[in-house]
């Protein structure tokens, strides 16, 4: 019997430890410098949105950063890049220790990005979504002088509604074409994606941000998806009507945030193909990672300064990369 569409499409888990780190610290955990550590991996464009918003920020000096490479197993992300393969401050090669010690019959996955309080080594949450936000609007006290504002209340009904569609159309949806298990759910996906690019394209066409004149977290979650596009969902994932460089206005719009202090700088193409080539064998049995394709474009003039608005808006640019 063959399977419907609806069994055979893709369902992300998105159950997470929701717990939050406040200001108020009514959850337990309180706004503190050096208490936490923020683990994430290039190769991931969850993490990703979390490493782009804690630079924006300035956070650095308050919230450690510590990195799992590109490559995992069935049960973690580890910490292979450092030396010994240990994080040199929790001290563990694998990040589920983290999550072992938040709950010993932990059944979820093991998640980046992922925020550990260092002292008792577990994991506070590895919610994507509460994560940047929280960053953004209980850290406040901590942002450097001139960080944007990636939350602005006067867009705030407009920024909830982009970033959903954006989520559930763009970034979950090339997941959604990548592991579809039906040529029927994978049409369906392949469908609401580039209806969902198209609107983009044609949104991004008289204004240079997603949301108002400067960046918003708007941007901040669609930017990690166009940057691997071309180099994985494009073929990866059968996301191939178009590439990215063959969309103008989307494809300035990257180029544009790519330029911009705080995103392209986080971005490493060679762990995001190790990753996504390497640990998806269903998809890529071999695991072979393909050359290809040329990034050199990333660099070239886009244009985007006709139509107005100011990255920072008030603010300034992040200082150079520690």
């Amino acid at each position: 019997m063959n399977a419907s569409a609806a069994d055979a499409a893709y369902e992300r888990d998105a159950r997470y430890l929701t717990t939050r780190i406040t200001r108020d610290g009514s959850s337990g955990y309180p706004v503190a410098p050096g208490r936490y550590r923020l683990v994430a991996a290039r190769a991931c464009p969850w993490a990703n949105r979390a490493l782009i918003v804690r630079r924006l920020l300035g956070l650095e000096d308050v919230l450690g950063l510590g990195m799992a490479g590109p490559t995992h197993d069935e049960q973690s992300w580890t910490f292979d890049l450092d030396p010994g393969g240990l994080d040199p401050v929790l001290g563990t090669h694998f990040l589920r220790d983290a999550y072992l010690r938040r709950d010993p019959e932990y059944p979820l996955g093991i998640t980046v990005p992922a925020i550990v309080d260092i002292g008792s080594g577990a994991v506070v949450t590895n919610d994507p979504d509460r994560i940047t936000r929280d960053l953004a609007t209980e850290w406040v006290e901590h942002h450097r002088p001139g960080a944007p504002n990636l939350w602005p209340r006067k867009h705030a009904e407009e920024l909830e509604s982009v970033i959903d569609r954006v989520y559930r159309d763009v970034n979950n949806c090339v997941y959604e074409c990548g592991f579809a298990g039906s040529q029927e759910a994978y049409d369906e996906a392949y469908d609401r994606l580039w209806t969902a690019l198209d609107w983009l394209e044609e949104r991004l066409s008289t204004r240079r941000y997603l949301v108002g004149d400067t960046i918003t977290e708007a941007d901040v979650r669609l930017f990690p998806t166009l940057a691997r596009f071309d180099p994985v969902y494009h073929g990866h994932f059968k996301a191939n009507r178009n590439r990215l460089t063959e969309m103008p206005i989307l494809w300035a719009y990257a180029r544009d945030l790519f330029q911009t202090p705080g995103f392209g700088d986080t971005i490493d193409v060679a762990q995001i193909k190790e990753h996504y080539y390497v640990v998806h064998r269903t998809i890529n049995p071999t695991g072979i990672v393909p050359k290809g394709p040329d990034l050199a474009g990333w660099r070239t003039s886009h244009g985007r300064e006709r139509l107005g608005g100011r990255p920072f808006g008030d603010g300034t640019p992040p200082g150079p990369v520690r």
